[in-house]
């Protein structure tokens, strides 16, 4: 029997799914997942899991004791839903789950180790390894400087908001476990710039961006993986099949399943190895320099922290509301 797309791609390539969705990872049964503030923020949103918000709301309430406010509540609850929404999915896949660090600490190194350090360490509590948690930070400089601060100490992180080279080799010279660079978020501003309606999947700029990265790693022998993130399209997915991950939404990989023909390898170590690419070593000038001239990266590294920084501030105000009325 012909085997469909997603079948033939996790042959290749470690499918993961992109959501907070309990019931859509159920479904598709990735080996790993990725959340992040916009997933967590819809996920608390839906009739299914309120039980995760309130459960959460409820121990925060007993740990701190009738007399703390409101506000101490929520602000601890916030703190563990994330993690809340990990240890279920932990439940249901075999490998790790990637849980990010508040975005509004992103441009704080310090800040953004002391957060790693406690999600951990709430896992742990938990019961769970530290091995199966991928700590998620968005790549700008001091955020990469962060991971590898956590990354010395065993705890693994996954760089997100990651649209350019400069970025990756940042990554990759520090010894982060994985990145996430975003092939739709690049598509999308490559359209509203040139007033593109769409690219062929072999053209699109995001798909081209994730194969220069992956290429340059393989290259030179790094280690840190690539995981191609936020796609729009099937296209772009089956361009970057051999990818080392795909993180993919449930939209998504419902209609790889349910799609048949030929999936050809279009990423391979041993081509890469054979690429004529020019190392660069990466300071914090030169990506500076690098960053400061790649005008997509500048625009969408900003947007996209901006972007969870709006949906944490969302969902603080949800379980500030849900918190009213469970106390009444």
């Amino acid at each position: 029997m012909a085997k469909n797309l997603l079948e033939q791609l996790r042959e290749m390539t470690v499918v993961v799914a992109d959501t907070g969705d309990i019931q859509a990872i159920e479904t598709y049964k990735p080996r790993d997942a990725t959340t992040n503030p916009s997933l967590i923020t819809a996920a608390a949103q839906m009739p299914q899991y309120q039980g995760i918000v309130d459960e959460t709301l409820k121990k925060a309430r007993a740990d701190l004791g009738a007399g703390a406010a409101a506000a101490q509540v929520v602000s601890l609850a916030f703190d563990r839903l994330a993690v809340s929404f990990g240890l279920k999915i932990l439940e249901i896949i075999p490998g790790r789950v990637s849980t990010e660090v508040d975005a509004r600490l992103s441009y704080d190194a310090d800040a953004t180790v002391a957060k790693g350090r406690d999600l951990i360490a709430q896992y742990e509590a938990a019961g769970v390894s530290r091995e199966r948690v991928l700590i998620k930070i968005a790549a700008t400089w001091e955020g990469i400087q962060a991971a590898a601060v956590l990354e010395k100490e065993g705890i693994h992180t996954n760089l997100t908001l990651l649209f350019g080279l400069h970025q990756a080799i940042a990554c990759a010279e520090n010894g982060i476990t994985l990145i996430s660079p975003f092939v739709g978020r690049i598509l999308d501003w490559y359209k509203k710039d040139t007033g593109r309606d769409s690219y062929p999947p072999a053209e699109d700029p995001g798909v081209l961006s994730v194969t220069k990265i992956y290429n340059y790693y393989k290259k030179f022998g790094y280690k840190t993986e690539v995981m191609g993130a936020s796609f729009r399209n099937v296209g772009e997915i089956t361009e970057l099949a051999g990818s080392d991950l795909l993180t993919i939404a449930p939209s998504l990989l419902g209609e790889l399943q349910a799609t048949e023909g030929e999936l050809p390898r279009k990423l391979d170590p041993a081509k890469a190895a054979s690429a004529s690419i020019e190392k660069i070593t990466m300071d914090k000038a030169t990506f500076d320099r690098m960053h400061a001239e790649d005008r997509m990266a500048t625009e969408k590294l900003a947007e996209g922290i901006d972007g969870f920084t709006k949906a944490l501030v969302t969902l603080e105000e949800l379980l500030a509301a849900r918190l009213a009325g469970l106390e009444g």
